[in-house]
């Protein structure tokens, strides 16, 4: 043990002086989780915000509600402009997200079933707020088509015609009438990461497995410059200077995840949930990224080709695993396919906790975790063995 300890000693003073460890351990995950959060901030709920120039050529009624309905909105900044052509200008120069062009003749048309139409002009620099835009004028424009439904098949053909003008009456007192029915969101979205929490966990998870290179890479290097024959006939088992490698690896690496959970916590706002389960799925998540950087590494003659492949595996791995994006949003195998990646298992862990989930509900993911780092992690330490023959 004490054999074990010197060499892990030695390690981390090594470490310790190279500057770059700082910078993949820290800086660049930290970056980037700020960079991230900060660029996607705002399409999450309660943060998105939208101006939106309308242009109402029909200062109808049916038209003043559209713009009404939008006022209510407490994301949306709304900008009345004279001209349909105005409002293009304003979209074009990106002064606005979008714009609604009402045309004269709407609210008319519309009370009349004879297809009024609501233009949308949007932004190519606010696709989102183009999306959110396209979405409302169609949600109006579908409420207005049922209403229109509803009054032509109550009157039939037993009651006589009313005339276009008691028509969009009917219609607009009928879009009066409180709703019967709302659409309550809870589950699904309750079970979403914020973009802050997301991209804290996704970069600690991806650079882990960078940072705990350095302890093949290191029994490499050791090697071709002859101090590894020196620890070797030194009073020390060939097995304890494995173990003090193998333990000054997983001390740079646990040093790192924590400092990125504590460091996002303070300083983004991120929410890692129950830490109990989080130290769960550090520990878990660091002896797999141990265990697979020392199988990869172990296939490599040289310290540059053992970085290589360990990089190559860590960056295609981390894709795979969704630390940049969630799988869900691909297709569904990749889902599947994505299980083949402990990066996958911890974020399904560090999401369900951050969503509330109890250190109960992420043992599963715990478990798939240290299985991976079981097996790549013998794997590793025989193959390692070999090294210093």
């Amino acid at each position: 043990m004490r054999g074990s300890l010197i060499v892990a000693g030695k390690d981390l003073r090594q470490r310790m002086r190279d500057r770059s460890a700082y910078v993949i351990a820290f800086l660049v995950p930290f970056g980037l989780a700020l960079i991230f959060s900060l660029t996607l901030a705002n399409v999450e709920e309660g943060s998105f915000q939208a101006t939106f120039a309308v242009a109402d050529r029909d200062g109808g009624q049916m038209a003043d509600s559209f713009s009404q309905i939008l006022r209510g909105l407490d994301f949306v900044t709304l900008r009345p402009v004279p001209t349909a052509a105005r409002a293009r200008d304003l979209t074009d120069a990106g002064d606005v997200d979008a714009a609604f062009v009402i045309p004269a003749g709407f609210s008319t048309s519309a009370g009349a079933g004879r297809g009024a139409r609501i233009e949308v002009l949007t932004s190519p620099d606010a696709t989102v707020a183009g999306t959110v835009a396209r979405s409302l004028a169609s949600s109006f424009a579908s409420d207005l088509n049922g209403i229109q439904l509803s009054v032509t098949a109550a009157l039939g053909d037993h009651t006589a015609n009313p005339g276009r003008a008691a028509m969009a009456d009917l219609v607009e007192r009928a879009r009066a009438v409180p709703a019967v029915a709302a659409l309550e969101q809870d589950t699904a979205e309750s079970r979403l990461f914020s973009s802050t929490t997301f991209y804290a966990a996704g970069m600690a998870v991806f650079f882990v497995f960078f940072t705990v290179e350095f302890g093949v890479r290191g029994l490499l290097a050791e090697r071709e410059s002859g101090t590894l024959a020196r620890l070797l006939v030194a009073p020390i088992r060939p097995g304890a200077v494995l173990a003090g490698k193998a333990l000054a690896t997983f001390a740079v690496g646990l040093v790192s995840m924590v400092a990125l959970v504590v460091a996002t916590t303070l300083l983004l706002g991120a929410e890692w949930g129950d830490p109990l389960g989080v130290a769960l799925l550090v520990v878990s998540g660091v002896l797999a990224a141990m265990g697979l950087t020392a199988v990869v590494s172990s296939l490599a003659r040289t310290p540059a080709q053992a970085s290589g492949y360990a990089s190559a595996t860590a960056v295609a791995l981390g894709l795979l695993g969704g630390t940049f994006f969630p799988v869900s949003q691909g297709p569904s195998f990749l889902a599947h396919l994505s299980l083949i990646a402990p990066q996958a298992w911890m974020m399904r862990g560090f999401q369900d906790l951050a969503t509330g989930g109890s250190v109960a509900e992420i043992l599963p993911a715990v478990g798939a975790v240290l299985a991976f780092a079981v097996v790549l992690g013998g794997l590793g330490a025989v193959r390692a063995g070999r090294v210093r023959a």
